[in-house]
């Protein structure tokens, strides 16, 4: 599995704070069968000209000598889009060494223009992959498939989709739609990972997307690759889960 969004970079925001809570999470990560991890620290889109890229590099190259066998890591950020019309082309904001930029929205609402905004990046030659859209006041399934039409790939959090309330409800109703491009944990030095929707997943009978949405599209992106549509799941796949959970 290929995780592109976690919070791993210890000491640097609100994530892991050390390595001695960071390297036990990837020594997990191992076991559940991650092979890489893109450490995303947050950033504002206002502050990307003045990034701390090399302070956070002296702290990457520490993480990946430290890291467990097995484990690639790469380098990329979380870049909140709090200032329209940034610069974003810097290849340092990038995912590794891909074209792609991990941005996100704030919870409390999607911003006047937020459409135009991702679709700005795109033109601009950035692959956007919007961090989980699952979590934004004012998100739609249109929303996300206007988003989709014009090069922006989706990540959900894969914790969410085991959760309760409007999140979850959104992020299963893209799943089921076959709108979501890639699964991440959005790890912040916590319990959260790839491996536990997998073996939901798993369980439930949707090997073929579970396969697209934790490597293969991730590996796609990183590599600069078009992601893959995934399935969308049989009509009532939660809805049949629901009643089974109910019933017993």
């Amino acid at each position: 599995m290929i995780d592109i969004h976690s919070h791993l970079l210890p000491g640097v925001d609100d994530g892991s704070p050390s390595f001695e809570v960071s390297l036990p999470v990837l020594e997990r990560f191992v076991q559940q069968g991650v092979t890489t991890v893109v450490c995303t620290p947050h950033l504002n889109a206002a502050q990307a000209a003045a990034a701390p890229y090399e302070g956070h590099l002296a702290i990457f190259r520490e993480l990946q000598a430290r890291a467990p066998q097995g484990m690639q890591l790469e380098l990329g950020w979380e870049i909140m889009l709090d200032a329209p019309a940034v610069d974003l082309t810097a290849p340092e904001l990038s995912l590794g060494s891909s074209r792609a930029l991990l941005v996100e929205f704030t919870r409390g609402g999607l911003p006047r223009g937020a459409s135009g905004e991702l679709r700005r990046i795109a033109r601009a030659g950035r692959t956007p992959i919007l961090a989980h859209p699952e979590r934004y006041f004012g998100c739609t399934i249109d929303l996300v498939r206007e988003w989709r039409s014009f090069g922006v790939v989706i990540q959900t959090d894969a914790s969410v989709l085991m959760g309760r309330g409007t999140p979850a409800d959104l992020a299963r109703q893209m799943l089921e739609l076959g709108l979501i491009d890639i699964l991440a944990s959005d790890n912040h030095g916590d319990h959260r990972s790839l491996a536990t929707a997998r073996d939901w997943l798993l369980e439930r009978g949707a090997r073929e997307q579970v396969e697209l949405l934790t490597s293969v599209n991730a590996g796609n992106v990183l590599r600069d690759e078009e992601t893959l549509p995934v399935p969308p799941l049989s009509s009532g796949f939660f809805g049949r889960i629901k009643r089974l959970f109910t019933s017993s």
